[in-house]
């Protein structure tokens, strides 16, 4: 099977456990269905400060550091599962630069996202299952934050 006819599940990556969880799920599910995953860490625009090279630092400081993050968190998990994976950062708005990605992408199967085990959900979950719910060209799944691995294996 090649590239372009494997599932692709798309998994927006932070520092929080459910996005851990949520990559963890799409993992074990593109190795059961002979899937990949595609990682998508996003750097967040900084507010403005007043003197670009301290903003152009922050921001490049922000990019290491979910570049770090993404790197960590797919490294162990996937190597256990042994699904390919591609992983991507951009900068922008979360919402707007997944909705853009998605666009972009005619391969993506399903947005996978995790959700907090508690609170609210996330921004991304709350607005994938409100206002573009009906108007994305994938599925969303929503994976819950509090998940056991037991759990997830049985699930995916």
């Amino acid at each position: 099977m090649g590239n372009d006819a494997k599932r692709t599940y798309l998994v927006v990556i932070d520092d929080s456990s459910e996005a851990g969880v949520a990559l963890r799920f799409a993992a074990r599910r593109a190795a059961k269905t002979s899937g990949r995953v595609e990682v998508l860490g996003i750097v967040e625009p900084q507010d403005f400060v007043q003197f670009g090279g301290v903003q152009a630092a922050i921001e490049e400081e922000q990019r290491l550091r979910i570049e770090g993050v993404v790197s960590a968190s797919v490294g162990e998990i996937l190597d256990e599962s042994g699904v390919e994976a591609n992983i991507v950062v951009r900068q922008g708005e979360p919402v707007k630069t997944v909705r853009e990605f998605i666009g972009e992408r005619e391969d993506v199967h399903a947005l996978v996202l995790g959700a907090a085990p508690s609170g609210h959900p996330g921004v991304l979950v709350d607005h994938f299952t409100d206002h573009d719910a009906g108007k994305l060209p994938c599925p969303v799944m929503i994976i819950p934050g509090s998940l056991s691995d037991e759990r997830l294996e049985q699930l995916s």
